[in-house]
Protein backbone atom coordinates (compact mmCIF):
# COMPACT_ATOMS: atom_id res chain seq x y z
CA UNK A 1 0.00 0.00 0.00
CA UNK A 2 1.41 3.17 -1.34
CA UNK A 3 0.85 6.59 0.70
CA UNK A 4 -0.94 8.54 -1.86
CA UNK A 5 -3.16 5.10 -3.14
CA UNK A 6 -4.03 4.98 0.88
CA UNK A 7 -4.88 9.26 0.28
CA UNK A 8 -7.17 7.98 -2.86
CA UNK A 9 -9.02 4.92 -1.81
CA UNK A 10 -10.41 7.62 2.16
CA UNK A 11 -11.22 10.32 -0.50
CA UNK A 12 -13.03 8.15 -2.81
CA UNK A 13 -14.62 6.30 0.17
CA UNK A 14 -15.63 9.45 2.09
CA UNK A 15 -15.45 12.30 -0.12
CA UNK A 16 -13.72 15.81 1.00
CA UNK A 17 -14.55 16.69 4.35
CA UNK A 18 -14.06 20.39 3.99
CA UNK A 19 -12.73 21.22 7.36
CA UNK A 20 -12.41 24.29 8.50
CA UNK A 21 -13.48 27.17 9.24
CA UNK A 22 -17.24 26.38 10.42
CA UNK A 23 -18.53 29.73 10.65
CA UNK A 24 -18.12 32.21 7.52
CA UNK A 25 -18.59 35.34 9.31
CA UNK A 26 -16.22 34.91 11.76
CA UNK A 27 -12.12 35.66 11.47
CA UNK A 28 -10.78 32.12 9.95
CA UNK A 29 -7.61 32.59 11.62
CA UNK A 30 -8.75 33.02 15.12
CA UNK A 31 -11.80 30.72 14.37
CA UNK A 32 -9.61 27.90 13.78
CA UNK A 33 -6.25 28.52 16.07
CA UNK A 34 -9.14 28.53 19.03
CA UNK A 35 -10.76 25.76 18.12
CA UNK A 36 -7.21 24.06 17.40
CA UNK A 37 -6.17 24.57 21.54
CA UNK A 38 -10.15 24.16 22.67
CA UNK A 39 -10.25 20.44 20.97
CA UNK A 40 -7.56 19.01 22.50
CA UNK A 41 -8.41 16.53 24.98
CA UNK A 42 -11.86 16.27 23.88
CA UNK A 43 -14.97 15.83 21.55
CA UNK A 44 -15.33 18.24 19.01
CA UNK A 45 -18.79 19.08 19.96
CA UNK A 46 -18.01 20.38 23.21
CA UNK A 47 -15.65 22.35 21.35
CA UNK A 48 -18.44 23.68 19.20
CA UNK A 49 -20.26 24.69 22.35
CA UNK A 50 -17.35 26.61 23.86
CA UNK A 51 -16.96 28.32 20.53
CA UNK A 52 -20.31 29.75 20.03
CA UNK A 53 -20.18 30.81 23.52
CA UNK A 54 -17.69 32.69 22.60
CA UNK A 55 -19.23 34.19 19.52
CA UNK A 56 -22.62 34.94 21.29
CA UNK A 57 -19.60 37.38 23.54
CA UNK A 58 -18.74 38.81 19.73
CA UNK A 59 -14.89 37.68 21.20
CA UNK A 60 -14.21 35.53 18.46
CA UNK A 61 -10.90 37.49 17.76
CA UNK A 62 -7.63 37.66 19.35
CA UNK A 63 -8.18 40.64 20.47
CA UNK A 64 -10.84 40.14 22.30
CA UNK A 65 -9.26 36.90 23.83
CA UNK A 66 -6.18 38.95 24.33
CA UNK A 67 -8.72 41.64 26.80
CA UNK A 68 -11.51 39.41 28.47
CA UNK A 69 -11.92 38.74 31.52
CA UNK A 70 -9.73 35.65 32.29
CA UNK A 71 -12.44 33.85 34.81
CA UNK A 72 -15.67 35.14 32.33
CA UNK A 73 -13.26 33.18 29.27
CA UNK A 74 -12.73 30.20 31.54
CA UNK A 75 -16.56 30.23 31.77
CA UNK A 76 -17.26 30.49 28.13
CA UNK A 77 -14.88 27.24 27.48
CA UNK A 78 -15.94 25.79 30.05
CA UNK A 79 -17.71 22.92 27.99
CA UNK A 80 -14.16 21.98 26.47
CA UNK A 81 -12.51 20.67 29.56
CA UNK A 82 -9.32 22.02 31.15
CA UNK A 83 -10.38 25.20 31.45
CA UNK A 84 -7.89 26.92 33.41
CA UNK A 85 -4.78 25.49 31.28
CA UNK A 86 -6.41 26.41 28.01
CA UNK A 87 -7.51 29.97 28.61
CA UNK A 88 -3.86 30.91 29.88
CA UNK A 89 -2.73 28.79 26.44
CA UNK A 90 -5.22 30.94 24.59
CA UNK A 91 -4.13 34.27 26.10
CA UNK A 92 -0.76 33.71 25.10
CA UNK A 93 -1.68 32.55 21.70
CA UNK A 94 -3.89 35.81 21.16
CA UNK A 95 -0.93 38.02 22.20
CA UNK A 96 1.19 36.28 19.75
CA UNK A 97 -0.79 36.59 17.20
CA UNK A 98 -1.73 40.46 17.79
CA UNK A 99 2.04 41.25 17.96
CA UNK A 100 3.95 38.79 15.13
CA UNK A 101 2.54 39.29 11.67
CA UNK A 102 4.16 36.48 10.49
CA UNK A 103 3.98 33.04 12.61
CA UNK A 104 6.36 30.24 13.05
CA UNK A 105 6.26 26.85 14.35
CA UNK A 106 8.86 27.77 16.81
CA UNK A 107 6.37 30.74 17.90
CA UNK A 108 3.55 29.00 18.26
CA UNK A 109 5.48 25.60 20.19
CA UNK A 110 6.97 28.20 22.41
CA UNK A 111 3.87 28.77 24.14
CA UNK A 112 2.84 26.93 27.12
CA UNK A 113 -0.09 24.03 25.96
CA UNK A 114 0.96 24.02 22.06
CA UNK A 115 2.31 20.55 20.92
CA UNK A 116 3.15 19.47 17.93
CA UNK A 117 -0.25 18.41 17.01
CA UNK A 118 -1.97 21.61 17.78
CA UNK A 119 1.19 24.09 16.37
CA UNK A 120 0.35 22.10 12.95
CA UNK A 121 -3.08 22.36 13.02
CA UNK A 122 -3.15 25.90 13.24
CA UNK A 123 -0.34 26.11 10.59
CA UNK A 124 -2.24 23.65 7.81
CA UNK A 125 -5.53 24.94 8.55
CA UNK A 126 -5.45 28.69 9.49
CA UNK A 127 -2.23 30.10 7.95
CA UNK A 128 -2.16 27.51 4.83
CA UNK A 129 1.10 26.40 5.66
CA UNK A 130 2.51 23.18 4.41
CA UNK A 131 2.56 20.53 7.66
CA UNK A 132 1.04 17.42 7.61
CA UNK A 133 -0.66 16.89 10.95
CA UNK A 134 0.04 13.74 12.71
CA UNK A 135 -2.35 12.55 15.55
CA UNK A 136 -3.63 9.14 17.62
CA UNK A 137 -5.39 8.12 14.29
CA UNK A 138 -2.98 8.66 12.04
CA UNK A 139 -0.09 6.73 14.23
CA UNK A 140 -3.19 3.90 14.53
CA UNK A 141 -4.05 3.90 10.67
CA UNK A 142 -0.22 3.91 9.36
CA UNK A 143 0.73 1.02 11.76
CA UNK A 144 -2.42 -1.02 11.41
CA UNK A 145 -2.19 -0.53 7.42
CA UNK A 146 1.57 -1.83 8.01
CA UNK A 147 3.58 1.09 6.73
CA UNK A 148 4.94 1.86 9.77
CA UNK A 149 6.31 1.14 13.35
CA UNK A 150 3.86 1.55 15.81
CA UNK A 151 6.09 3.18 18.33
CA UNK A 152 7.27 5.71 15.55
CA UNK A 153 7.88 9.36 16.87
CA UNK A 154 5.49 12.19 15.67
CA UNK A 155 8.19 13.94 13.75
CA UNK A 156 9.70 10.56 11.97
CA UNK A 157 5.81 9.61 10.81
CA UNK A 158 5.06 13.33 9.59
CA UNK A 159 8.38 13.18 7.52
CA UNK A 160 7.52 9.80 6.41
CA UNK A 161 4.33 10.44 4.88
CA UNK A 162 5.27 14.40 3.77
CA UNK A 163 8.00 12.32 1.56
CA UNK A 164 5.46 10.09 -0.27
CA UNK A 165 2.77 13.05 -1.13
CA UNK A 166 2.71 15.88 -3.31
CA UNK A 167 3.53 19.40 -1.23
CA UNK A 168 0.06 20.10 -1.77
CA UNK A 169 -2.37 22.22 1.25
CA UNK A 170 -5.57 20.80 0.09
CA UNK A 171 -4.24 17.02 -0.10
CA UNK A 172 -2.56 17.47 3.20
CA UNK A 173 -5.90 19.20 4.71
CA UNK A 174 -8.09 16.91 3.00
CA UNK A 175 -6.37 13.70 4.36
CA UNK A 176 -5.75 14.84 7.41
CA UNK A 177 -9.31 15.11 7.95
CA UNK A 178 -9.89 11.94 5.75
CA UNK A 179 -7.52 9.80 8.22
CA UNK A 180 -9.83 11.13 11.46
CA UNK A 181 -13.19 9.81 9.82
CA UNK A 182 -12.13 6.54 8.97
CA UNK A 183 -10.62 5.91 12.36
CA UNK A 184 -13.77 6.96 13.63
CA UNK A 185 -16.13 4.79 11.35
CA UNK A 186 -14.05 1.85 11.17
CA UNK A 187 -10.32 1.91 12.85
CA UNK A 188 -11.39 2.76 16.02
CA UNK A 189 -9.28 0.92 19.24
CA UNK A 190 -11.77 -1.64 18.78
CA UNK A 191 -11.80 -1.88 14.90
CA UNK A 192 -14.51 -2.98 13.08
CA UNK A 193 -12.66 -4.78 10.21
CA UNK A 194 -15.11 -6.98 8.75
CA UNK A 195 -16.80 -4.09 7.19
CA UNK A 196 -14.05 -2.26 6.51
CA UNK A 197 -13.36 -1.15 2.65
CA UNK A 198 -9.56 -1.18 3.53
CA UNK A 199 -9.65 -4.47 5.20
CA UNK A 200 -7.86 -6.14 2.07
CA UNK A 201 -5.07 -4.04 2.31
CA UNK A 202 -4.40 -4.12 6.04
CA UNK A 203 -1.76 -5.71 8.30
CA UNK A 204 -3.74 -5.91 11.24
CA UNK A 205 -7.00 -8.11 10.14
CA UNK A 206 -4.10 -10.25 8.80
CA UNK A 207 -2.71 -10.56 12.33
CA UNK A 208 -6.01 -10.82 14.17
Amino acid sequence: MEVFNLYKLLLDFYGFQNWWPIYSNQDKVAEISIGAVLTQNTSWNNVEKSLQNIIRENCLTFECIAKIDIEKLKNLIKPSGFYNQKTRTLKDMAKLFLIKEKISREDLLSIKGIGQETADSILLYALDKAYFVVDSYTKRLFYRIGLTPENISYSHLQKFITSKLPIDLEVYKEFHALIVKHCKEFCQKKPKCENCFLSNHCNFKKAV
